[in-house]
């Protein structure tokens, strides 16, 4: 019997950007230290805990209220990431470009009601997009360049949960 060829470095460098919230060492102020009481529906949002996780749902007979961790971050005003479009093309374009986000937005947030876009507002020539988490940026970014080509740079906190994500294009 051969034993199964090991994995190349490469085929794993995928689960750095995609697993990280997982690690024990990112250090996440927002992530629940313990599971809230089942069911649980958030005041502010609707969303429901149930079967271990967050999702959209009618709200259960019964169930506590809690919070969701994206109310916490959205109350707090303190994202876990940062999409930051620069460029003449953004001032140009921004109706366009905003319809993308929020359109980016809603088919994340479907399944994950804790990815969400916290605020879009004008810095100068940029555009800062603040979330809830560090998945809706990179999707974002993605988005973007692909619709707009342009230079997209990503930058993940090594110690704690949040992403940076610059995306460039001049006219």
């Amino acid at each position: 019997m051969t034993k199964p060829a090991a994995p190349t470095p490469t085929s794993h460098s995928h689960r750095r950007r995609f697993g990280r919230a997982q690690q024990e060492l990112v250090q996440d102020t927002y992530r629940l230290r313990a599971k809230p009481v089942e069911p649980t529906v958030c005041p502010q949002c609707s969303a429901v805990f149930q079967d271990g996780r967050w999702r959209w749902g009618a709200k259960p007979a019964g169930a506590h209220e809690e919070k969701c961790p994206a109310c916490h971050r959205i109350s707090d005003q303190h994202p876990a990431g940062l999409v930051t479009l620069h460029g003449d093309f953004v001032a140009s374009h921004e109706a366009e470009i905003r319809a993308l986000l929020r359109h980016q937005e809603e088919a994340e947030k479907r399944e994950h009601p804790l990815n969400r876009i916290m605020a879009i507002e004008r810095e100068g020539d940029a555009l800062v997009v603040k979330t809830t988490d560090i998945h809706l940026p990179r999707r974002i970014g993605d988005a973007v360049r692909h619709a707009f080509h342009g230079k997209l740079d990503s930058h993940y906190d090594e110690q704690g949960y949040f992403v940076r994500v610059n995306w460039r294009r001049e006219s």
